[in-house]
Formats: C-alpha cells, sequence, structure tokens
C-alpha cells in the first residue's frame, strides 16, 4: 500500500492532465463530449455536468480516456455521410468528424502537450519556492587505472560541459554521464584558468540507485567535492526559473528519443524499460523521501507518457496524427483498408511492448 497510494496518485494526476488537454481544446472548438474517463472499465464512481459529460472513475486506473460525441471510426465518405444523417443541424454541429482538419489535430495533439506543460509547470514550482541546485563539479579524487585516471582528468579539475551539456551542477554529472550515447564522452574542464577538452570512455558495470535498485550504470571513476557536505541551492527568479524548467523537459525528451532510437538499433539496454509495476515501486520509494522528490517523479513521468503518445502508431494521439498528416497531403482520409493495416501493426506493436514490460517488471520482481 505504501508503494500502491502514491502510484494512484500520481497516475490519476497524469492522466487527468492529459485527457483535460483533449477535453478543453474539444469544447473551444465546439466539439460534444460525452465521457471523461479516468481509468478503464467498470464505473465506480461519477456524475454529469450541465453539458452533459459523464465525469467517471474507473476500476482499471491504467490510463483515461476522453468520448466525443457521434465518436466512431469513418473511413469512407459514404459511412461519415451516414453518420451525419443520424443527426439534426445542432447536434452535428458537436461531431469531431466535421471540424477542421487543423482542429482535430490540436484537439488530438493537446493531450501529449498538457503532459509537457504540467512538467513545466512543476520544475517552475521546484525552481521557485525550493531552488535549483548550483553546486560546481569539482574532482576530488580520481582513482587510479580508471577511465578518467587514464584520460588525464585530475584533482580539482572543474567540470564544464560534458557532450555539449553544460554543468551547472554537481548532481547533473551522473546524469549526463549515463544518458551519454557517445562510445567516448567528451568532458570539458577548467584548470588553471584553461579550459581543456578530454575523451572518456566509461566502464559499464551492474550497480545500484539510490533506492537499491538494480540498474546498468557507466563508471569513469572519480569522486567530486561537496563543500561542507552541502549540497548549494539558490531560488530562481521567475524568468530563470521558466527557462530552466522548458530546459529540463526538453533535456528528458531528446535523452529519451536518444535511448528509444538505441534500442531500436539494438545496442540500447532494454532492461532498464519498465512498465506499471516498475513505476508504482519507483513511484512509492521517492514518495518516502518527500513532497519534491515525488512531483519531480511525477514531472518525469508525465513528460514520458506526453512523449509516448505522440509515437506514429495508431490507437496513439500520435497514430492519429500520422493520419491527418496523410489526409492533408492527400487531400481525403487514407482508404479502409490502409488504416485497419496500420491498426493490426499498432496494436501488434503495443500488445509486444506490454509483454516485454511486464516481463521485466516480473525480473525485476525476481520471479524470473
Amino acid at each position: 500500500m505504501n508503494y500502491l497510494i502514491p502510484f494512484l496518485i500520481l497516475i490519476t494526476v497524469v492522466v487527468f492532465i492529459h485527457e483535460y488537454g483533449h477535453y478543453y481544446f474539444a469544447k473551444k472548438y465546439g466539439v460534444g463530449v460525452t465521457d471523461f474517463s479516468i481509468g478503464f472499465g467498470r464505473e465506480i464512481f461519477g456524475w454529469n455536468d450541465r453539458s452533459g459529460t459523464r465525469w467517471k472513475i474507473c476500476w482499471i486506473p491504467l490510463g483515461g480516456y476522453v468520448k466525443f460525441f457521434g465518436d466512431r471510426n469513418v473511413f469512407s465518405q459514404s459511412e461519415q455521410q451516414e453518420l451525419i444523417n443520424q443527426y439534426n443541424e445542432v447536434d452535428r454541429k458537436k461531431l469531431f468528424i466535421l471540424k477542421p482538419l487543423y482542429q482535430r489535430s490540436i484537439i488530438v495533439a493537446a493531450g501529449p502537450f498538457a503532459n509537457f506543460f504540467l512538467a513545466v509547470f512543476i520544475f517552475i514550482f521546484i525552481n521557485l519556492f525550493v531552488g535549483k541546485n548550483i553546486t560546481p563539479a569539482i574532482i576530488e579524487e580520481v582513482q587510479k587505472n580508471s577511465p578518467a585516471y587514464e584520460a588525464g582528468l585530475k584533482k580539482n579539475d572543474k567540470i564544464l560541459y560534458i557532450d555539449d551539456n553544460k554543468v551547472e551542477s554537481i548532481l547533473e554529472v551522473s546524469t549526463f554521464i549515463n544518458t551519454s550515447s557517445s562510445e567516448k564522452i567528451e568532458f570539458k574542464i577548467l584548470r588553471n584558468e584553461k579550459e581543456i577538452s578530454l575523451f572518456i570512455m566509461p566502464k559499464i558495470t551492474d550497480g545500484k540507485d539510490a533506492f537499491g535498485n538494480s540498474i546498468k550504470k557507466k563508471i569513469i571513476g572519480i569522486k567530486l567535492s561537496i563543500p561542507n557536505n552541502q549540497l548549494e541551492r539558490e531560488r530562481l527568479s521567475p524568468s530563470k526559473a521558466i527557462y530552466y524548467s522548458f530546459k529540463e523537459v526538453w533535456f528528458v525528451i531528446t535523452t529519451s528519443l536518444n535511448y528509444i532510437g538505441k534500442l531500436i538499433t539494438g545496442s540500447g539496454d532494454s532492461s532498464q524499460l519498465g512498465g506499471p509495476v516498475k513505476i508504482a515501486k519507483i513511484t512509492g520509494q521517492v514518495a518516502e523521501h518527500g513532497i519534491i522528490p515525488f512531483l519531480s517523479i511525477m514531472a518525469y513521468i508525465s513528460i514520458s507518457l506526453g512523449l509516448i503518445n505522440l509515437f506514429p502508431i495508431p490507437m496513439l494521439d500520435g497514430g492519429h496524427l500520422m493520419f491527418y498528416f496523410f489526409e492533408k497531403i492527400l487531400g481525403k482520409p487514407l482508404s479502409q483498408k490502409t488504416q485497419e493495416g496500420f491498426f493490426r501493426i499498432g496494436l501488434f506493436l503495443l500488445f509486444s511492448l506490454m509483454f516485454f514490460v511486464t516481463f521485466n517488471d516480473l525480473k525485476d520482481l525476481g520471479l524470473f
């Protein structure tokens, strides 16, 4: 229960924001919304608002949906006309399929982008009221015969950049090293007032994260200096808080895409992929350390949900956007046969991914 409750809170907030993005722009453009659901399956409780939307919580909390008035897959002009003929002139104005292409695209894209803005909002809150870590990354010790030692790093070197990522905090060093997609990582350091570039090939070892979970770590063999064993934090101005928040979201997106690219090419570590069980476990572990770490993990999960939903896979928001792109280019929707083919491929990909992450979750629990 210590893990389940924080997970349910996190997933409910993240899913609600995602679906509200769809809902907000649907209402803005006059689309009727019949259902706003958090979760799938049988309804636990719900209520109807004045516009007739049923807001409800369902038993399976792994997602949600917004259902539009008259919503159904319409592949051909004849099917579309058949649907239109079922409604009077007033109701036709509420049909999603009759809205201009750009409005349908905005409604669909609004869900993932709402997740990105939730993350930005959380990071802004943290930067304004808690502060950003500004402890400089100064090397206290270099282990002999380590990759860092062989590359020429020395005590008192200040790390400025890692693979063109500016290091503004000691906490960023491990992140930039472990998310690097380069075989040899470039370090720019400050030594005796001079900038020096060095290339280091890290060792990949089995290790543990801060919560004791097994992970693959890139090790270069350095220890960083923390003055008085106290990390320095600085509350940022509103403009800086916004800047660094957008920067963090962009970093997570680009790093995730690089990781996915490595998985596709076969060079990534697929054992780090996890599903609901792993997410629940990490969420519970993080929540034990306080509200700020919990909000941070919520921001990262929100970014991941938004990014995954933009993938051009049918049944995801990105799949709908892909169909709209073809509709714009061709001047008409794709044929029923073509769309059904894409849906079969998308269904196969999603079930394959679900099977794989579930296997990783069970292996993480020691069941395999």
